[in-house]
């Protein structure tokens, strides 16, 4: 099984790709940057090129995203939905098992505490997956994205 898990963004998407046989290996990692200074049309369009691309580069099967929550900012909220329907496609497209996961239930997974820091999340990640180099949030939370997929 190999499993892709994306936090989605519209600036940034993080990303892992997990190859799960006899041991887990975190095969890919890294985030999108999807640069504000591009309209929307052009950053979902980069966003369904790039996600397409690792899908086929890695002969992904399952896909793994976190589902959103409303927060403050019902906008941002209605962007977000842009990009979920673009990863429900590629899941269709390419014949993916989809799971999705909430926000506090990742956090739990990872941390053993529904409402743990971003730096917490971050931290056990590492030490799944000591050597880790991620630069942002968003990777780290693709981690433990993709890691609630393959415990699942």
């Amino acid at each position: 099984m190999i499993l892709l898990g994306i936090d989605p963004g519209t600036r940034c998407a993080g990303y892992g790709i997990i190859k799960k046989e006899k041991q887990t290996q975190l095969i890919d990692y890294g985030y999108l940057e999807l640069p504000k200074k591009y309209p929307l049309v052009e950053r979902v369009g980069m966003f369904h090129s790039f996600f397409n691309d690792k899908i086929i580069q890695h002969s992904v099967t399952n896909l793994a995203i976190e589902t959103p929550f409303l927060g403050k900012n019902v906008s941002t909220y209605g962007k977000l939905s842009y990009l979920r329907g673009i990863l429900y496609l590629l899941a269709y497209t390419h014949h993916l098992h989809l799971q999705e996961f909430a926000p506090l239930e990742i956090k739990k997974g990872i941390t053993g505490y529904k409402c743990a820091s971003k730096e917490q999340v971050a931290k056990m990640v590492s030490k799944f997956f000591p050597g880790i180099k991620a630069k942002r949030d968003d990777t780290t939370d693709a981690i433990a994205i993709v890691l609630c997929g393959i415990w699942s």
